[in-house]
């Protein structure tokens, strides 16, 4: 039975609203953790809302008819032609894009391999730099933001999921296992999802075909298989919460797309310079580097001018549609392949297995963002979405903006822009 409001208990309930902050607040300081935004905002959605990233699913490959749940998804919900990365279009750079609305050169995960002057060496292999919230808290991941607003998340991995970004984890979590079977995965998030509370976010990640993309190429029986056994897990997930008797507002997504390299399309910046003269911080489809002190005009002269296959730029004077080169983690100079080719600082090692590996290669992504090959997939479906709707392309800041409105947080400045996915909800 409801208690009628009256004056006396009105008052008691300010008292102890005011109570509940004051305590709220002090146990924050206590721990070392950002307050709550707001007590107001701690009820969980109606419905949970899941971020799948399916790491490498180029936007083309959803018609290949190898994925029928994330077909159905995108006919019963909303999808696009292409979505765009960020640059530029690797793993962790986009992954914490899709979750903070900011583009790598503001929140600072400007590639897969990083040079910081305080924090030293990042690579996604590194684990304590991937645990170190340092080189995260440029950017504020939709779970930090969701936890301080009082709503229970749970990340079945994520880039940034390991470190306590400013302060604040996911309440569940688990560090990457690459090697953990997708049922595994599946059957995880769905037991968190079985616990009180019901976490009003959660995240699920697939990384098979962004392996097999590599290993074999985006056009191999391979990353076909890969294609099929991911939807499958798809389906898995989608019989879980029909089972349980969830809704959820599922939003499907890619970091980037692949493109096909071969042996015979090989860039070596040692026919140009001498290796001696730079501090190479990445390569690959994008080569990023620093000219070692005394070296600068050099290399410069050696890099900054037309070369067949390879545009070289200091970092300054990027073409402004990157939106890229002024992070300090940012290296002086970057030079970016052609679709197609690569770029190493020498030939492979004969009989070495990272020259094996650089030989092997079939499929590699971190180009251009506008080549049709880097256009990454957009699915959502769910209570929240019109069913039917292809939206034109766009970029992957404005997927923030839609998951703060489904689960009923206040828009963030960002890069992103709410209107761009607004029109796709009921």
């Amino acid at each position: 039975m409801a208690i009628a409001p009256t004056a006396a208990n009105a008052q008691r309930m300010t008292i102890l609203r005011a109570f509940a902050v004051a305590a709220a607040l002090l146990l924050a300081a206590c721990s070392g953790r950002p307050p709550p935004a707001t007590l107001a905002t701690a009820a969980q959605p109606a419905h949970p809302v899941i971020l799948i990233s399916v790491d490498g699913l180029r936007a083309d490959y959803l018609q290949r008819g190898l994925t029928p749940n994330i077909s159905g998804l995108a006919a019963r919900g909303v999808t696009t032609r292409a979505m765009r990365p960020s640059f530029p279009s690797l793993t962790f750079p986009n992954h914490y894009t899709l979750v903070t609305g900011l583009r790598p050169d503001h929140h600072g995960l400007v590639n897969n391999k990083m040079q910081d002057a305080m924090l030293g060496r990042f690579t996604m292999a590194n684990r304590s730099a991937v645990e170190d919230a340092r080189w995260w808290n440029g950017g504020e991941p939709i779970w930090v933001t969701a936890e301080r607003a009082g709503i229970t998340t749970a990340t079945m991995f994520w880039p940034g999921s390991e470190a306590a970004i400013r302060g604040i984890r996911p309440h569940r979590w688990l560090p990457f296992d690459g090697a953990m079977p997708g049922p595994v995965r599946v059957d995880q998030l769905l037991a968190w999802l079985d616990e009180t509370p019901r976490p009003g976010l959660a995240t699920l990640y697939f990384d098979t075909v962004d392996h097999d993309g590599h290993e074999f190429g985006p056009d191999s029986p391979q990353l076909n298989a890969a294609l099929a056994a991911v939807d499958a897990q798809i389906g898995r997930l989608l019989a879980g919460l029909a089972a349980r008797g969830i809704e959820a507002n599922i939003v499907l997504v890619a970091d980037h797309g692949m493109a096909t390299v071969s042996t015979d399309h090989r860039i070596f910046l040692d026919s140009l310079l001498d290796p001696a003269a730079i501090e190479l911080v990445g390569d690959g489809a994008l080569a990023t580097l620093n000219p070692l002190p005394g070296q600068e005009a050099a290399v410069k002269a050696a890099l900054l001018r037309p070369h067949p296959h390879m545009a070289c730029h200091e970092k300054a004077r990027l073409p402004a549609r990157f939106h890229y080169g002024q992070h300090p983690r940012v290296p002086a100079i970057l030079c970016l392949a052609d679709v197609g080719w690569m770029i190493w600082l020498r030939p492979p090692p004969a009989g070495q297995a990272q020259g094996q590996a650089m030989r092997a290669l079939g499929g590699m992504h971190g180009f251009d963002p506008a080549a049709p090959e880097m256009a990454a997939s957009f699915v959502a479906a769910g209570p929240a979405f019109r069913s039917g709707v292809v939206l034109p392309p766009f970029d992957n800041v404005d997927v923030h903006p839609l998951l703060l409105r489904l689960l009923g947080l206040p828009p963030m400045q960002t890069d992103g822009d709410s209107r761009t996915l607004g029109k796709a909800l009921r």
